[in-house]
């Protein structure tokens, strides 16, 4: 593991305790959600990714330990085990994917659908298509054979040639599912913010 790699990853020193993280988080809440402007992209009229961060995972993680009053140490490091992986290392890039149905109704009628989406995701730029994968520590628990999870966390690997090819643009987000074939082109804006995810 390079030491880029490694200084990437969360530990217990960068969560702060529930007090101390009360008097940072309305600041820091503020620019987690401009930071996430920038991450985030919708594809079609209700599948959202947000590519995710060693900032927004931070986020997620000192949310998640307010909400629910974590406070041992063997809590937060149990948090940081599921989440350090969502967090991309040079040459990588990782997302939440949201499929953002706010109905019942309509849930029950994309969710089974939609099954496999988390291996659907593609990223094209240049002469290279390079598909998600999704990430395998969670997959087990959302992937059902009859119906899908509302959400998935999935991840891309580019080589540096790849890397290259996606600083120079344009860069085409698609979901190719059977039932349901939509693209995005990703802003200049979305690209340079991504660029720091890929480049060591």
């Amino acid at each position: 593991m390079s030491p880029q790699t490694a200084s990437r990853k969360l530990t217990l020193a960068d969560i702060a305790d529930v007090r101390a993280y009360e008097r940072e988080r309305e600041d820091y809440r503020r620019r987690i959600i401009e930071l996430k402007k920038r991450r985030r992209v919708s594809v079609g009229p209700f599948v959202t990714l947000v590519f995710e961060s060693r900032e927004t995972i931070r986020f997620q993680i000192q949310e998640m330990a307010r909400i629910e009053k974590l406070v041992s140490d063997e809590a937060i490091e149990g948090e940081l085990r599921a989440y350090n992986p969502l967090i991309p290392e040079p040459g990588c890039l990782s997302a939440t994917l949201f499929v953002e149905l706010t109905s019942d109704e309509g849930l029950r009628e994309w969710l089974p659908k939609l099954v496999g989406i988390e291996r659907s995701v593609e990223l094209s730029f240049g002469d290279s298509v390079v598909p998600c994968i999704p990430e395998e520590g969670h997959d087990e628990q959302l992937t059902r054979d009859e119906v899908t999870a509302a959400v998935h966390y999935i991840r891309w690997e580019l080589d540096p040639g790849q890397v290259e090819q996606f600083a120079a643009g344009p860069v085409t987000l698609r979901v190719r599912h059977p039932n349901y074939d939509e693209a995005q082109s990703l802003s200049p804006e979305t690209v340079a913010e991504l660029l720091g995810d890929l480049r060591p």
